[in-house]
């Protein structure tokens, strides 16, 4: 069987690394989506790729940037692809169009604001398309139901990019704490400096907010570690504000969201667990890091800390200042051939993951069942992480504590 084509849907940082004209400013100055695909259809794994944006005039930029960032960078690496709409118009329904031209068993992977995720993915999956969504998936329960169901009815894999579960360390972390008896306690921060809200301008506390960008990361780690026994039942936010707007950001945009959520075990109802999870986007503009990324979780027998900001390697220049990198993520060096050498890098590993899952169950080698067993982002794996973002959301705006509901594998938000 040919390998599966992939539409690549949404442009912007994540999927190209070509922001305003230029490469962006941040540490995904290639991207991550477009070099991780191009080097997997290098590797045989993918076939035809294409991309989809609201604009086709950025399509000439794009291009040239890729060719002279990745492919005079990495030898000669094909970064050609079908784009969509035309690059003399402007279509946002132009993800329509774009998935209509892939055979079925093809994938998308969708990088656009926070509230289009919904549309686009639905609009897929009834064409019998797998998707792989950027986190939050979708900014409410009931949305993340209705693709859970509908994407069981055209036996269609969804996997949610929640890349900090193929973090090692994250990973051995996860491991670990499940063998340190019942959760207790757990908190996290994580946060991006302030011109990142320059790339985020656009959608920043309007369509969505720091809470769905940044904190879903550690929700879904704390959730993956202790969603066997534990479920949330309460949500409680907290919001600062104040920074952002000076930035020229929408009055009601957050600048840093905490949220206070209640654990109970499924069968024994006395164990309660208490999860703080922090985070902004209003970091130092030096801080030295992107990402600012820690952890600590508490058991009934032990702890565990983390704090993957400083990996231990720094470098410092006359312009840029002293500087934490993470190769961990992607590791943008050429092999000693010349290649791209970055597939241990973990923002890949999560791409080939979805590869190789959809690969299989479009062989018949998997079922939908059998990825749900497995450790992975995916739909059913993830409605907790949802849940709570939705609450967080929720307690936020109506300035109030919001209870989740399981019952049977049904869940509610009110």
């Amino acid at each position: 069987m040919a390998p599966p084509s992939v539409l690549m849907v949404g442009t912007g940082e994540y999927t190209t690394g070509y922001v305003g004209g230029t490469a962006s400013g941040s540490d995904k100055k290639v991207g991550v989506v477009g070099l991780s695909l191009f080097d997997l259809r290098r590797r045989g794994k993918v076939g035809d790729l294409s991309m989809v944006g609201v604009s086709g005039r950025k399509f000439p930029g794009i291009r040239d940037h890729l060719h002279k960032n990745i492919t005079q960078v990495y030898n000669n690496l094909d970064t050609s692809f079908t784009s969509f709409p035309a690059d003399n118009a402007t279509d946002p329904d132009a993800y329509k169009a774009a998935i209509d031209a892939l055979p079925k068993g093809s994938a998308i992977t969708i990088f656009t604001p926070d509230p289009t995720h919904f549309p686009i993915a639905i609009y897929a999956i009834e064409r019998g398309i797998h998707v792989l969504v950027t986190k939050p998936a979708v900014k409410t329960l009931p949305e993340h139901i209705a693709l859970v169901e509908t994407a069981r009815k055209h036996n269609v894999f969804v996997f949610v990019e929640h890349h900090k579960r193929f973090d090692p360390a994250y990973s051995d972390a996860r491991a670990k704490a499940k063998t340190l008896g019942d959760f207790n306690y757990f908190y996290s921060y994580m946060s991006q400096p302030k011109f990142q809200l320059e790339t985020f301008k656009a959608w920043a506390g309007k369509e969505s907010d720091i809470s769905y960008y940044l904190n879903s990361h550690h929700v879904d780690i704390c959730d993956s570690m202790v969603g066997n026994d534990y479920t949330p039942v309460r949500v409680t936010a907290s919001a600062s504000t104040g920074t952002a707007v000076e930035l020229g950001c929408v009055p009601e945009t957050e600048d840093t969201i905490t949220l206070l959520v209640d654990w109970k075990h499924k069968t024994e109802p006395g164990k309660v667990a208490t999860g703080v999870y922090t985070a902004s986007w209003t970091a130092p503009q030096k801080a030295g890091v992107h990402s600012n990324q820690y952890f600590h979780y508490m058991g009934a027998n032990g702890e565990v800390r983390i704090n993957q900001a400083k990996r231990g390697y720094d470098v410092t220049g006359d312009d840029s200042g002293l500087a934490w990198l993470n190769p961990f993520y992607m590791r943008y060096a050429p092999d000693e051939e010349g290649n791209f050498g970055g597939q241990t890098g973990y923002g890949y590993i999560s791409f080939e993951k979805f590869i190789d899952a959809i690969t299989a169950l479009n062989e018949g080698r998997v079922t939908l069942d059998q990825l749900d067993a497995r450790p992975l982002p995916t739909l059913k794996n993830t409605i907790a992480t949802t849940a709570i973002l939705h609450a967080g959301r929720v307690s936020l705006d109506e300035k109030r504590p919001v209870d989740i509901g399981e019952v049977d594998g049904k869940w509610t938000v009110k």
